[in-house]
């Protein structure tokens, strides 16, 4: 699987090409000519300490204690432990230009960021930008510490490796035969790796965000998926994913092992070729104290610069790309497409275009009186062994072409009601029935018969208006189609979608279009029980008094899960779930016997 499947983009993507980040760079650096400079002069200055503190060592080797003059010995430390102290001044200039670079490139970052939200809310108003917060604040500052972390890295590399060859050298020429191009080789093999492990720091981020992005999915539709049965099939593409995340992985760890032989080759198979020649060294000359000198330059200057320096570049400068691709203005660009949704409830299946009636046989072979719709015995359910059960011996008895409310106080347990019903959840003890047979004997397309449920989260596919609104019923007519439009007024919408069949790009709708369509879809749907679990909480007022006289309308048993007093007050009954003491009446009753509901009544009221 490639990187463009695993994340929902396109292949050819120009998401995270350093091309296209290159040339603003470049402009951004070209501005500020003159900081460059000054920080390139007290960088010059700050070499000076590489260079005297190899050269410095020699000469006191040299000319001092292995000459027998302790006090010029020490007259030439002296000098190094002065350069050294002078640092303190050279660093404070450095960081002063530094800021001169960074502080501008932040604001420049948080301007775009704040100009992208906005041109972003203005081109697509339903489209909430998610990320705007995070670019604003946490990106910036990463941003702000990885090009400040570089640019000191880079310099200090640059300015040691000039003060570390100048003191080279200064010691003897001999020394840069040997030093210079296994620590060219080493540098060229690192610049050569930077590229393709840049692609795959890149990958393995867009591998792991596109696993976090399933697994929250995922999360949200659990139960849709035990309704659906594709529990296997989300199990396989997730495994896809956890696999791809795996070989990204994998390869980023192998250009990390590069990255530590280029090290290895530009900093340590110096020391080993110094050592080495030693021997020929010393017959041509070279002192025992230069010799030391050029292991300092090596040991104490290069080799920790080189470390830091691929270190930063392999790790700081990929992040840095990274978060600088999240700036980029995309707002021209098609959505994404996202991971294949999870539906709200299993298709239909066997090719039933009416209501779904049952009837019961009595021993003679007569008919008798149809069952509840819904009937609920002594349920007990619990999620956990020791945790409190959060229905304890309900009982509920719903009759066929009632409209019922569900209230209460947030969590006492009417979204875990709404799964026991529609037999999503398997209570502990005790039975439910639908139409009088139990839901734990029913296989997935019975139930789908015989219910339909739909979520407070809703879930619309990239597909037309029309298939989204027959994914429940694909044989409905043209008629019956438009009739459950009118009904819902659902015919702005579709228009200004573009028709029915117009394609919809799910990210692009707002929490309550999405409501509106999966509402329409419920409608259409063959099965005579509907189950609404606060399906209507992203609908202003007036489209949800509609959309619920509509679907009540339908027949069929209605059982909403209420968002406001006037859901309830539209009901024929309401439920009032108040922990183990619930109540079932109509509006009138509660207000008389539930302290609860008047309670509830009065908070929506001043709501």
């Amino acid at each position: 699987m490639t990187a463009s499947e695993t994340t929902g983009r396109a292949p050819g993507a120009a998401r995270g090409t350093p091309s296209g980040l290159l040339p603003r760079a470049r402009r951004f650096l070209l501005r500020r000519k003159g900081v460059l400079l000054r920080l390139a002069g007290w960088s010059l200055l700050e070499s000076a300490q590489t260079f005297l503190g190899g050269y410095c060592l020699a000469r006191a080797l040299d000319r001092g204690f292995l000459a027998g003059r302790t006090g010029s010995g020490l007259a030439w430390l002296g000098v190094a432990a002065v350069a050294i102290l002078a640092g303190g001044p050279l660093v404070r200039g450095v960081f002063a230009q530094l800021s001169l670079l960074v502080e501008p490139l932040r604001d420049a970052l948080v301007r775009r960021a704040v100009t992208q939200s906005l041109r972003r809310a203005v081109a697509e108003p339903a489209r909430a930008d998610g990320g705007a917060v995070s670019r604003l604040t946490h990106q910036t500052e990463i941003v702000r510490d990885s090009f400040a972390g570089l640019v000191l890295t880079v310099r200090s590399f640059v300015f040691t490796l000039l003060g570390a060859l100048a003191g080279l050298l200064a010691l003897t020429p001999l020394f840069l035969l040997v030093v210079v191009p296994p620590l060219a080789l080493g540098l060229l093999l690192f610049l050569a790796i930077l590229r393709p492990m840049a692609v795959a720091q890149r990958t393995f981020l867009d591998a792991d965000e596109a696993f976090a992005d399933r697994v929250g999915a995922i999360g949200g539709g659990l139960r849709d998926i035990a309704a659906c049965g594709t529990g296997a099939e989300v199990g396989v593409r997730t495994e896809r994913l956890i696999d791809a995340g795996a070989r990204a992985a994998h390869a980023l760890a192998r250009w990390a092992a590069v990255r530590t032989l280029a090290l290895g080759v530009a900093g340590q198979l110096p020391v080993i070729l110094l050592l080495t020649c030693a021997p020929w060294l010393l017959r041509q000359g070279v002192t025992a104290g230069a010799l030391m000198g050029a292991l300092v330059y090596l040991v104490q200057a290069l080799l920790p610069a080189l470390h830091t320096l691929m270190t930063a570049l392999g790790a700081a400068g990929t992040r840095l790309l990274v978060v600088l691709e999240r700036f980029e203005d995309r707002t021209a660009e098609p959505a994404a497409a996202p991971a294949p949704p999870v539906v709200s409830a299993p298709p239909v299946v066997g090719g039933s275009t009416g209501t779904v009636r049952f009837r019961r046989i009595g021993p003679s072979g007569a008919r008798t009186a149809p069952p509840p719709a819904v009937e609920i015995r002594s349920v007990t359910l619990a999620y956990g062994p020791g945790a409190p059960p959060v229905l304890d011996r309900f009982g509920l008895t719903v009759e066929r072409g009632e409209h019922i409310a569900v209230v209460g106080p947030s969590g006492i347990g009417k979204s875990t009601l709404a799964g026991v019903m529609s037999g999503l959840l398997a209570p502990g003890r005790g039975t439910v029935l639908l139409a009088g047979e139990p839901v734990s004997g029913l296989r997935a397309e019975e139930l789908a018969e015989r219910r339909v449920l739909i979520p407070q989260q809703a879930y619309v596919f990239t597909g037309t208006v029309r298939d989204n609104l027959l994914h429940l019923r694909p044989e409905a007519s043209s008629a019956e189609l438009s009739r459950a439009v009118d009904a819902l007024g659902l015919g702005g919408l579709i228009g200004r979608l573009g028709g029915l069949d117009a394609v919809i790009e799910p990210a692009r709708l707002s929490q309550g279009e999405r409501q509106w369509l999966c509402l329409c879809r419920a409608y259409l749907s063959a099965a005579p029980l509907m189950i609404l679990d606060e399906a209507t909480c992203h609908l202003d007022p007036v489209a949800e008094e509609r959309a619920e006289r509509a679907l009540a309308a339908r027949p069929g048993t209605l059982i909403v899960v209420a968002h406001r007093l006037s859901s309830a007050r539209r009901a024929d009954r309401v439920l009032v779930l108040d922990g183990t003491r619930p109540a079932f009446g109509t509006h009138e009753e509660l207000l008389a016997g539930s302290a609860l509901y008047r309670d509830l009544m009065g908070h929506w009221g001043s709501g």
